[in-house]
């Protein structure tokens, strides 16, 4: 099949798929007594209305084109960073880092993947822009805090963009006898980290057993049968990638496993800060955007890189 078709095949199966959820999503929250369910069964349809959401974007992206997937991840990451830094105690000396951050830093990251620039795209952030951000916030002679507060704003910048700009890098990948067809990779990607969460909270929501002390919408079986399930699609979607199925099989469950370290430690960060949800001027946050790329944070540099090293020509 020809790559529009073989998307084309793809969506259809996410809209049956996700249509699919939602009604079993509807289903245990009218048929369910238990309070703690009810909990989980609400955060599952937050899920599965943020997925659609998702899907939605990506099909208008997939047809505009690379250039818009990099737009709309520089948005995402924007809102994220701005999260990030609404828990931070910030001074009046960090201004001109900020700006740096929100106003340089985001739109160079994005314009290098864009013009797919790997070599700079690999380095800008963790080398330059680390370096540069000390220097900025050290001008403002403020020594307060400081190590503390350069540290802050450097990590929220390698989780919330460096991270993140990975996924839209993922659709420029060259690989041999799979030209012109990164966009169907990103998708196979997003799916595996879509799937996984889902069917973690609901696998949590219906056999409950012991919740997750980082996350209480998650118990420790729902996350492993969700990661064993969407593990198991990404292998039975071999086709739409350049790998084998036993390829496939690893490269999901790698996808899988970065995913969840990366929402423990986003939970760690959030849990450090003395906030149960993020929050942004003193209003919770059901789920905000930097919640929601957790597990994208951390999967999509480890399926970008192992995709490179393995595959790339």
């Amino acid at each position: 099949m020809t790559p529009e078709q073989t998307f084309f095949a793809a969506f259809a199966g996410l809209v049956v798929l996700f249509a699919t959820a939602t009604a079993l999503g509807t289903w245990l929250e009218r048929r369910t007594g238990d309070a703690v369910k009810l909990v989980w069964i609400a955060h599952l349809n937050a899920r599965i209305r943020a997925s659609w959401s998702i899907v939605l974007l990506f099909a208008v992206a997939f047809a505009l084109g690379d250039n818009a997937l990099a737009v709309i991840f520089a948005v995402a990451s924007f809102f994220a960073l701005r999260e990030f830094i609404a828990l931070t105690p910030i001074r009046a000396s960090d201004h001109n880092a900020l700006v740096l951050a929100f106003y340089v830093v985001i739109p160079v990251q994005y314009l290098l993947v864009a013009n797919e620039g790997y070599a700079m795209f690999a380095v800008f952030i963790p080398v330059y822009v680390f370096l540069v951000l000390p220097v900025v916030t050290a001008l403002g002679r403020d020594t307060e805090r400081y190590l503390e507060r350069v540290a802050k704003v450097q990590w929220g910048l390698m989780i919330s963009v460096y991270c993140v700009s990975h996924a839209p890098a993922i659709a420029s990948l060259q690989l041999p006898r799979y030209e012109d067809r990164g966009a169907l990779l990103l998708l196979w990607f997003l799916l595996v980290v879509q799937l996984s969460e889902l069917l973690a909270v609901l696998a949590s929501a219906s056999f409950g057993r012991t919740p997750l002390e980082s996350d209480h919408d998650k118990s420790r079986e729902g996350v492993l049968l969700g990661a064993i399930a969407a593990t198991l699609a990404g292998m039975s979607l071999w086709w739409m990638t350049p790998f084998s199925w036993w390829q496939a099989l690893l490269i999901a469950a790698a996808t899988v496993g970065a995913g969840c370290l990366g929402g423990l430690v986003l939970a760690a960060i959030r849990r450090g800060f003395g906030a149960r949800l993020w929050v942004d001027e003193g209003v919770e946050l059901s789920r905000g955007v930097l919640e929601r790329l957790a597990a994208l944070s951390f999967a999509a540099p480890v399926f970008f890189h192992l995709t490179l090293y393995f595959f790339a020509a």
